[in-house]
């Protein structure tokens, strides 16, 4: 069942648009694919262009505080200038593809919390623009990122929290404008350990995969033994045994520590 929401009218006797996905269950890599239909007014208008986009609200850190700042970080436009009538309807179907970076937004069954993600519409109507309201999509893991996710759960982590960050980790090869934090609270053997954050920085071949417990501010520092790198296939992980493989970072940097 395709997922609605109009616009609003662009003036007195205006055009109105809706934009409908046919499905909003996506991965990283994939295709949302939806249509745009635009409804004539009481009188003839040009239309100037049309296009569809990917939107995220990240944090973005400003003085003392974190503010929310809405990016769009992908945008297609749909065809070139026509003429609408007045009361015709005209239907632009599109395939916007998903960048393989971007966050996820469900796993385990579970919406996470804080991760507004989804489908722009913009409409350049008469010398105005119109954009409208978020259609959200739901971005599921890919199954190499699922098998690490898993993993942590293998341990017995909870999930704690969620958020996406303007910024770059460095030393990988994101290429959006910010990044998501994934973290997990530990289960009981792990005493002293805090936390443990996790992000997915992939492409179409490989990801890479940034684990760091103990966070201090600022972004990740690599010179601490608390902060782990490294690359995993998106189609060879299935020989890891990933629970066994995060018990032994873990377990390594908290003998050292005296955490547990």
């Amino acid at each position: 069942m395709g997922f609605k929401r109009l616009l609003a009218s662009l003036g007195a006797g205006g055009a109105s648009v809706e934009t409908v996905l046919t499905e909003v269950n996506v991965v990283p890599g994939g295709v949302v694919q939806g249509e745009v239909r635009i409804q004539g007014g009481s009188v003839d208008q040009e239309i100037e262009g049309l296009s569809v986009g990917l939107q995220a609200r990240v944090e973005v850190e400003g003085g003392d505080q974190e503010v929310k700042q809405d990016i769009e970080f992908t945008k297609m436009r749909l065809g070139g200038a026509f003429s609408l009538q007045a009361d015709a309807v005209h239907a632009v179907p599109f395939g916007l593809s998903i960048p393989w970076e971007t966050p996820i937004t469900s796993f385990a069954g579970r919406q996470l919390p804080g991760m507004n993600i989804g489908v722009t519409t913009e409409l350049q109507i008469a010398r105005a623009v119109d954009s409208g309201d978020l259609d959200p999509i739901v971005v599921h893991p890919l199954p190499a990122q699922q098998a690490l996710l898993d993993g942590f759960g293998q341990l017995g982590f909870r999930f704690r929290s969620a958020d996406m960050e303007r910024g770059h980790i460095r030393g990988t090869r994101q290429q959006l404008p910010f990044y998501q934090e994934i973290e997990f609270l530990p289960p009981e053997q792990y005493r002293g350990l805090n936390q443990v954050e996790l992000s997915f920085v992939a492409d179409d071949r490989e990801m890479d995969v940034i684990l760091e417990m103990d966070k201090k501010p600022g972004l990740f520092s690599e010179g601490s033994d608390s902060y782990k790198a490294f690359r995993v296939g998106l189609h060879d992980f299935q020989g890891t045994d990933w629970a066994a493989y995060l018990n032994e970072w873990l377990s390594q940097v908290g003998s050292r520590r005296n955490w547990f």
